[in-house]
């Protein structure tokens, strides 16, 4: 499966063209960065590219996302996009691109993290009268704060429940804890690749579970095997769920 990268530059983007390289199943074609200063892409190896680009992978930033969608229709490629940070409206973007397109968007790629999301279902439903608090720990050099994987666990959890979720508990009367809020905790530090800990708290016992990401090979690999799920896929919005239950 012949592969392009957007985000080439970045530190998954490496990662990914690392275990591309390191496949028997997967060739790397080329890849896209945006610069800082500019919003125009610019393009690595592009021209040098005879094949047909299977899937584009994307991990970069939502500034490039007008001009990857464009591509990606014009020449009717499939997309699988891990960036996160998107608004809404770009999001919107990327729902109404899958009516054309084959497209698989996560916040997390890692098939641990998205077989935690599946034990909420069961955990949030069983024990929706415990307190529920999620805390995030991420290296010192990540921009977004919470992380998009947290965010992901909270709508999980919120959709269950009619809780809403909030970033810090300084809005509280003296700060106390709300029955209906979750909190997420966000932690910046190191070199630390990812954790995700979701605890419920309930009267004389607790549970957590947790999920600790040992390298971001982890995220590269999730990200391939999404490629090879919307290989020959109808046009549609598809997420790691699709992609786990398709395994």
């Amino acid at each position: 499966m012949n592969i392009f990268i957007n985000g080439i530059r970045g530190k998954m983007g490496k990662v990914l063209k690392k275990v591309i390289l390191e496949s028997d199943d997967f060739k790397y074609l080329g890849g896209y960065s945006s610069k800082k200063d500019e919003a125009n892409l610019i393009y690595d190896d592009f021209n040098s590219i005879k094949e047909k680009i299977d899937v584009i992978i994307d991990f970069s930033n939502p500034k490039t996302l007008d001009a990857m969608l464009d591509y990606a229709l014009i020449n009717n490629i499939p997309l699988v996009i891990a960036t996160t940070g998107y608004s809404d409206l770009e999001l919107d973007k990327i729902k109404k691109a899958s009516n054309n397109i084959a497209i698989c968007q996560s916040y997390n790629m890692s098939l641990g993290i998205n077989t935690l999301i599946e034990i909420l279902n069961i955990a949030s439903t069983m024990l929706n009268d415990f307190d529920i608090e999620i805390i995030e720990k991420h290296h010192n050099k990540k921009i977004d704060s919470p992380s998009g994987t947290a965010i992901m666990l909270a709508n999980k959890i919120t959709n269950l429940l009619t809780n809403r979720y909030i970033t810090n508990r300084e809005h509280s009367n003296n700060n106390l804890r709300n029955k209906d809020e979750i909190a997420i905790h966000a932690i910046r530090g190191g070199s630390i690749f990812g954790e995700h800990n979701v605890l419920f708290a309930g009267d004389d016992e607790v549970i957590e579970i947790k999920h600790t990401a040992l390298s971001k090979d982890i995220f590269a690999k999730g990200s391939l095997k999404a490629s090879l799920f919307l290989l020959n896929k109808n046009n549609g919005f598809y997420t790691m769920k699709d992609i786990l239950g398709g395994m």
